[in-house]
């Protein structure tokens, strides 16, 4: 584990002390994150890395996981599907499992914080354990810019409850009776996922998959899911091969609340079978160094999503100077600026656009990465994402010093 003050060596030291001027501010409050999973995922992924760093500046930040069953994960996965737009049979029956599941994780947690800061969908119904003197957030990682509308119906029956809720974009806020503010997620510098690699590593990685690294490789490291769209980058990468003599790799893994990982793997595999060129790898969860060295290694990267929360594969391959064609979905535009740190598409035929001009124009392609480092740095570092969630927790109890994001 990093410490925090090892980051000054890439945000300066003046934000280092900006965050424990703010951490002072919350002595003796505790901040108790919950969640669905401390595997696999987006948002185990930076609770791993903020909650130490948390501890510390100082703040009494903790983290708790709640249980489910695999009916459980069933449901939830279906509502993340339903607040992506997806129609999806759920019926009252899975959304009172999903209370009653709640309410018995309920009886078995200690609700301890000052700050009780529950993420996403999966523990949302908690609240119905509020009492006075604790302020409750809901953190929502999910694009909530189109969802089933009985759905968001059901989820804001609990977010009327809380204190506020945070979205990662505006365009995923919510027509609310509580207080919304914006904060993306980020990147952990730092991190064996985005630290610098020694090329022998990269070639080693590249050897070991069977990757040829004297050609063109194309990347999408993501979850197996759906929304991800793996097929959908095969059949850009087939329109582009026949031109470059490129490679594609797919590697990702399975969060441990989401059930359909592996039958989508098992689906892409499938799909691939007839070319040595496309390299399906299903990563476990600690495989952080190999995923770096993926990214580092590709001369172009994808994130060609249907539906997407944030995207931070997207913030990674640009920390790393790599240029990125991804799909205009969910918190992907604030990360890739149309033209300067990446492209953005609409479409299988725009992607394989694009990935042909990157692909016959290195020197252009080399710029746009350098362009999207530099942005990922001023916007999506972790270092930023503290201080906003430092300020809004001082805000909860200081409503003078509320610090305008």
């Amino acid at each position: 584990m990093q410490r925090i003050d090892d980051y000054a060596a890439v945000v300066g030291q003046a934000k280092i002390d900006e965050l424990y001027l703010l951490a002072e501010k919350l002595e003796d409050r505790v901040i108790q994150n919950i969640n669905s999973t401390s595997v696999g995922g987006g948002v185990a992924e930076i609770l791993t890395r903020m909650v130490p760093l948390m501890k510390q500046l100082g703040v009494d930040a903790r983290w708790d996981v709640i249980k489910g069953n695999e009916k459980f994960f069933g449901i939830t996965k279906k509502i993340h599907n339903a607040l992506h737009g997806v129609d999806v049979d759920i019926s009252g029956e899975d959304l009172e499992y999903l209370r009653q599941v709640n309410l018995q994780n309920a009886e078995e947690m200690q609700f301890y914080g000052d700050v009780m800061f529950i993420h996403d969908p999966q523990p949302i119904a908690l609240v119905e354990k509020k009492s006075g003197g604790k302020r409750w957030v809901w953190r929502c990682h999910i694009d909530l810019s189109g969802p089933k509308s009985d759905i968001m119906d059901f989820l804001k029956s609990y977010i009327k409850n809380y204190d506020c809720a945070v979205f990662s974009a505006p365009a995923f806020s919510a027509d609310l009776s509580i207080p919304q503010f914006m904060i993306p997620p980020s990147i952990d510098p730092l991190s064996d996922k985005n630290k610098e690699l020694p090329k022998e590593f990269v070639d080693s990685v590249a050897e070991r998959f069977g990757i040829d690294k004297e050609r063109p490789i194309i990347t999408q490291v993501s979850r197996f899911d759906r929304l991800k769209n793996p097929i959908g980058v095969i059949d850009a990468y087939r329109k582009v091969k026949r031109q470059f003599g490129c490679q594609l790799v797919l590697a990702g893994g399975s969060a441990l609340d989401d059930p359909e990982g592996f039958k989508v793997y098992e689906e892409v595999k499938s799909v691939a079978a007839d070319d040595p060129d496309i390299h399906v790898i299903f990563h476990p969860p600690a495989s952080d160094i190999e995923i770096n060295a993926l990214q580092r290694m590709s001369t172009v990267v994808l994130q060609k999503s249907l539906k997407e929360g944030f995207g931070l594969t997207v913030a990674e391959a640009l920390w790393k100077a790599r240029p990125v064609v991804a799909s205009a979905v969910g918190g992907i535009p604030l990360q890739v600026v149309h033209e300067y740190s990446g492209f953005l598409t609409y479409s299988v035929e725009g992607t394989a656009h694009y990935l042909r001009m990157l692909l016959n124009e290195p020197e252009y392609a080399r710029t746009i990465g350098l362009n999207g480092r530099k942005h990922v740095k001023n916007n999506f570092l972790i270092t930023r994402h503290i201080r906003d969630y430092l300020a809004l927790f001082i805000s909860l109890y200081h409503e003078d010093d509320i610090i305008q994001f």
